[in-house]
């Protein structure tokens, strides 16, 4: 079985990519940051395939898929982790940045899943996994294009798995929260400072953002769990849905 993971470079999709890989997995790695794509290889036992791509461009993300099937073989899973975060109110905030955050965001999920998903077509087999955010499913201050660009994966992610189904294809969504990455980290005043971490499970009812009532941020482990689930037999009938993954952050909202 060869796996295709977009963003593997750092983060969730490094930590999808080691667990893929040690369930027995033959991966191939994308991210447009290489040198962060090669530490992520060595940490895998074995040989993982890397391939430096921006999802922005089509022609780059077709390249490296039809590389990843003449090097190792069909593709038959796809986890797409790649996604950028950039915060500012609805208003206010710079409309370039919206631009950016769809771009990677909605249309480098569309690229890769065109991609990946017509070859899976042609053979009647495959299962999709795109990582969204728990952010695509309740308002949060300051997150207007990252909670718009997130919902509008989900959807695409949704359609996706509805026009595959009679193919036999599956395609989920795993939502996470606050989850221990440099992501989040940028979010505090001091990314090295792990005590910023307590005010995001407490919550802030100031911007009427919820705190994790299970006490805790999210390791990249734990949806790299998700993802593994979503992506083997054991989900076989599970399709067309989004996993939260927040300890409870949005109380399901």
């Amino acid at each position: 079985m060869t796996t295709v993971i977009v963003g593997a470079g750092n983060g969730i999709g490094r930590a999808v990519a080691v667990q893929l890989a040690e369930s027995g997995r033959t991966v191939a790695l994308l991210d447009r940051d290489s040198a962060a794509l090669d530490e992520t290889a060595a940490r895998i036992e074995g040989h993982a395939l890397t391939y430096t791509v921006d999802v922005r461009e089509a022609e780059e993300v077709n390249a490296a898929i039809t590389a990843v099937e003449t090097q190792a073989g069909p593709v038959t899973a796809l986890a797409h982790v790649a996604g950028i975060l950039n915060t500012g109110s609805v208003l206010d905030s710079d409309i370039s940045q919206w631009r950016e955050m769809f771009d990677v965001n909605v249309f480098g999920v569309l690229n890769v899943v065109r991609s990946v998903g017509r070859l899976m077509r042609e053979r009647r087999s495959g299962a999709i996994v795109v990582v969204g955010s728990n952010a695509a499913g309740i308002p949060r201050m300051s997150m207007g294009a990252y909670g718009s660009s997130k919902a509008a994966s989900t959807m695409l992610t949704r359609v996706l798995g509805l026009e595959l189904a009679e193919y036999g294809i599956r395609a989920n969504i795993v939502a996470p929260g606050s989850t221990d990455t440099d992501m989040q980290r940028s979010l505090w005043a001091d990314p090295s400072d792990d005590r910023y971490a307590q005010p995001v499970v407490t919550g802030d009812l100031a911007t009427y953002k919820t705190g994790i009532p299970l006490g805790r941020i999210a390791s990249a482990e734990d949806i790299a769990d998700a993802v593994e689930f979503l992506l083997s037999d054991r989900a076989r009938h599970i399709t067309m849905q989004s996993l939260y993954i927040d300890g409870g952050a949005t109380l399901r909202a």
